[in-house]
This record gives C-alpha cells, structure tokens and sequence, in this order.
C-alpha cells in the first residue's frame, strides 16, 4: 500500500491552515489514519485539530507498544473504538490541566483504521467530511452544524459510541480517501463559467491515478488544479489517499 497526503491553507483563510492530517502504525499491520477540521467559528480553531491528532498519535504509539509486548492481535473494530475511547480521555485531562473551554477543542474527525494485509478497513466520522472508496462517495454533511467530539466529552462513552451513525466498514478496497470539507470548495474566481463541478475535482483528486509513482502525488494535483484549470481552494483541506498497489 502507497498513502499519499496533502495539507493546504484555503484562499479565505488569513493566519492558519485549521486542518491537520495523520498516518501512523497502530500495529504490525495495521495503520491509523485521520483527518480533522478545526471549526472556524471556535476560539483559536488550529488548536483543537491540531491537539486531537497529536493524541491520536500518541495513542497509536502506545498501541503499537503494547501488541509488541503482549503479543496478542485485536480486531480493528475494537481498536479503533478504544482509539476514540483514548483520545476524549486524554482531552479531558488536557483540557482540566490547561482550563479550556470546549469552544476551543471544536474540530471534526474522520478516523480510520486500516489493515494493511487484507486490505479492510473501519472508519468514523465524528462531524463532517469525504470518505472516498473505488469510486464512491461517502459525503456526512450536517448543513455547517457539526457534532464536534468537544461537546461530547463527559457524556457515558458506550452509550455514545453505539448512539453514532457515521461508521463505515470497508473490505478489499483498491483505493481510500479521507477528506476534510475543504474538497468541495474549488472555486474558479476569475469566471464562473469554467468552473469544474465536484464530482470532476474528486474524481482527479481522489481516482485519476497520474503520478502515483510520486510521494507528493496530491501536491502535484493541487498544483495542476490551480496551474492548469485555475480552481483554487478557497477553505482548508486535508487529504490522505492509500492506493493498494498489487
């Protein structure tokens, strides 16, 4: 498998790119993957998502750590339920050490867990963004209201995570996206006239498979975005693509 990622600061953003993106290895075969969209209507936004993923990063490492010694291999529904499990509880203590107040941890996050020999994957989405798989769309829209994690964090964590409808199980994928918002907001600003629709940006971005033989494979199409069709993204966006090369 070939993971590809992409980070970019939108046009109508001013000081910060709000989005963050991970990939890490969780265990000897299996990856955790995310993406997180600060809201912008929160205090000092950069910061939730940013924190989140690196929590989510620590707990992979733990993860990864703690198969090594005990040796026993877990299913990647339950890894990525006590995934989540860890990141609200080490939120909640971060947030209690520091004082925060929940409208400055308001961030979306689409978490995956990916195993990387059978190609299957599980996924949740807590709040909105793409999930993209062989094609097909998986869009969780919730009209610019999402559910961020923050106002869930002393809620019954079972009850709240049997209560989410936003879950994806996935088999024998040959090529993944997650993706923040920002996808759907290419704008061609010099003349409406030539502007791509969504599906036409997604599909190039997110299926058309020029340049997979680059790391920087969503760089270059940005690039090519904005060089070539004269679309520039106008909110944050966060990508990461795994190919399931042969």
């Amino acid at each position: 498998m070939k993971i590809y990622s992409t980070l970019h600061i939108g046009a109508f953003h001013i000081h910060h790119c709000e989005d963050f993106f991970l990939h890490e290895q969780i265990t000897s075969n299996k990856k955790l993957i995310a993406v997180l969209d600060g809201c912008t209507m929160g205090t000092e936004s950069v910061f939730a998502s940013m924190l989140y993923g690196k929590i989510l990063r620590k707990v992979a490492k733990n993860h990864f750590y703690q198969e090594f010694i005990s040796n026993e291999t877990k299913d990647q529904r339950i890894i990525l339920k006590q995934t989540v499990k860890e990141l609200i509880t080490e939120t909640v203590t971060i947030k209690n050490q520091l004082g925060l107040e929940i409208n400055e941890l308001l961030s979306t996050v689409i978490i995956g867990i990916i195993n990387t020999e059978n190609a299957s994957a599980e996924f949740i989405t807590i709040g909105d963004g793409l999930i993209y798989i062989d094609g097909e769309s998986y869009e969780y829209e919730q009209n610019d209201k999402p559910d961020y994690i923050g106002y869930h964090l002393y809620e019954d964590f079972d009850i709240w995570y049997e209560d989410q409808n936003q879950k994806l199980s996935v088999s024998n994928f040959k090529d993944i996206s997650l993706c923040t918002d920002g996808i759907f907001t290419f704008k061609h600003l010099e003349n409406k006239e030539y502007q791509k629709s969504e599906t036409e940006i997604i599909e190039y971005l997110l299926k058309d498979t020029t340049h997979s033989e680059h790391d920087n494979l969503l760089d270059r199409k940005v690039r090519f975005i904005k060089d070539q069709w004269k679309h520039i993204v106008t909110d944050d966006l966060a990508i990461i693509r795994i190919i399931n090369t042969p």
